[in-house]
């Protein structure tokens, strides 16, 4: 470049102007992870958006009612508030108290997914809603420790836990499916009858990994 042409009209020196592509790309792949993690963190993960979740999404969400409603009593009798589980994912299934097969399975998964999670352990709860006054045989109280075992009335529940379309809340119906409370309170999914463990757990899983609450 000759000397006249690296000077401007005023004398001063003018540098040559490189490309800013290399630049914006390597800004536009550091900023590529930040972005993403916003907006997982302000959208969060919505099952059933990208069509791939196996439980199915209860739309709209609805609240846990207040204790007066559902008047939950632990088996000591004392009274229990679902919705002091407030911050935490909650995994809900009802049945009656001599708890047989079909129970039993549920049970045990919703305590082996809680197990599977990992250092998540600690931000899910079990819930088992105990829909008649029959006693609740000791070795499933042992086998199932950590579940809160709540003794509810069958119509309450039935309002609350949403069902497929144009079935009754009985509680045989009841009996057939898992929910996931989230950690605002609301009841927002319902897992098939005969629940594949491995499918439910990677539903949670997707939750607790894409979730900021809880």
């Amino acid at each position: 470049m000759s000397e006249s042409s690296a000077r401007n009209a005023s004398g001063a020196a003018v540098r040559p102007r490189r490309s800013l592509f290399a630049l914006y790309a390597v800004l536009a792949i550091c900023a590529a992870p930040v972005v993403a993690a916003a907006l997982v963190y302000f959208l969060e993960w919505r099952p059933g958006s990208a069509g791939t979740n196996y439980g199915d999404l209860v739309e709209p969400q609805r609240p846990v009612p207040p204790a007066e409603q559902l008047q939950l009593t632990d088996l000591d009798g004392t009274p229990f508030d679902l919705r002091s589980l407030n911050g935490k994912w909650v995994m809900v299934a009802a049945h009656g108290g001599d708890c047989g097969d079909e129970c039993a399975k549920k049970l045990y998964i919703m305590r082996q997914t809680h197990a599977s999670t990992g250092k998540n352990v600690g931000r899910i709860e079990r819930v088992w809603l105990i829909l008649d006054d029959e006693p609740v045989p000791t070795v499933v109280i042992r086998a199932y420790e950590g579940t809160h075992m709540v003794r509810a009335r069958a119509e309450q529940v039935g309002r609350f836990l949403a069902l497929p379309p144009g079935v009754d809340a009985t509680p045989a119906a009841l009996g057939q499916h898992i929910w996931l409370v989230d950690p605002r309170n609301n009841l927002m999914l319902r897992f098939p009858e005969n629940p594949d463990p491995l499918r439910l757990r990677e539903d949670i899983g997707k939750l607790l990994h894409a979730s900021r609450i809880g």
